[in-house]
């Protein structure tokens, strides 16, 4: 059952879970079941992987970084993930979820209606086509598995504030990103500050957060439009 697997990882990760935000997880995992069925958002289905692999996996985080209070960008979040699940475990996080496909941002917008959640802003954008009064603004941006660490990193630096936090969530196979990702953390300002290991709890499924501070200001010319960056990756 949704609710007992929660229980129990939430206890293993040594992180507080009430029965406001067990109610919300198990509204939103209903609501990504329901439309699921007429939009392809996720290719993770039930209760039992949904439970881990989406929500126990984004929780992951929490044990990595102080996101109380914090402002908070998921870029390219499909369906919410790991950004509206950091949410309901810690409803203080002001949040941006960003995501290049409408048709996701409306299902995030009514979700979040449903969860009575409020301080979310479901935006239907490209990441290097953000407003520019977002530049420098956010003190965490995550991402999970959208694009190449290299590519990553210009679309979601700029985003962060000096002395933010870029968390990279990848599989456990990413020490050839990471080597193929430094001359574009140098140039975006930023310094990889850790790599951490996690295994999801009730899987033998291990993944990864790349921590990425942010120390200097990247340069304005960053991000580039998209074609250049797909074809020029730093």
């Amino acid at each position: 059952m949704l609710e007992e697997i929660l229980l129990s990882g939430f206890a293993e990760y040594s992180l507080p879970l009430d029965d406001r935000a067990l109610e919300r997880y198990r509204l939103y995992a209903d609501a990504l079941e329901e439309t699921n069925k007429v939009m392809n958002l996720t290719a993770i289905e039930g209760e039992d992987e949904t439970a881990r692999l989406h929500f126990l996996d984004s929780a992951a985080l929490l044990r990595l970084a102080d996101f109380g209070g914090k402002h908070v960008i998921d870029v390219g979040t499909g369906a919410g993930f790991p950004g509206l699940a950091l949410k309901i475990a810690r409803p203080d996080i002001s949040l941006v979820l960003l995501d290049s496909l409408d048709k996701r941002i409306g299902f995030l917008r009514e979700t979040c209606e449903k969860l009575g959640l409020d301080d979310v802003s479901c935006v239907h954008a490209r990441a290097e086509e953000a407003p520019k009064a977002w530049r420098g603004g956010f003190d965490i941006a995550v991402s999970r598995a959208v694009a190449r660490l290299n590519v990553l990193c210009e679309l979601c630096l700029p985003l962060v504030k000096t002395g933010g936090l870029f968390i990279a969530m990848k599989g456990s196979e990413h020490a050839e990103e990471l080597r193929e990702a430094k001359n574009a953390v140098r140039l975006l300002g930023g310094q990889v500050e850790a790599e951490k290991d996690y295994l999801i709890p009730g899987t033998e499924v291990r993944h990864s957060a790349i921590l990425i501070r942010k120390i200097a200001e990247t340069p304005p010319k960053y991000p580039r439009r998209w074609a250049q960056i797909k074809k020029q990756p730093l």
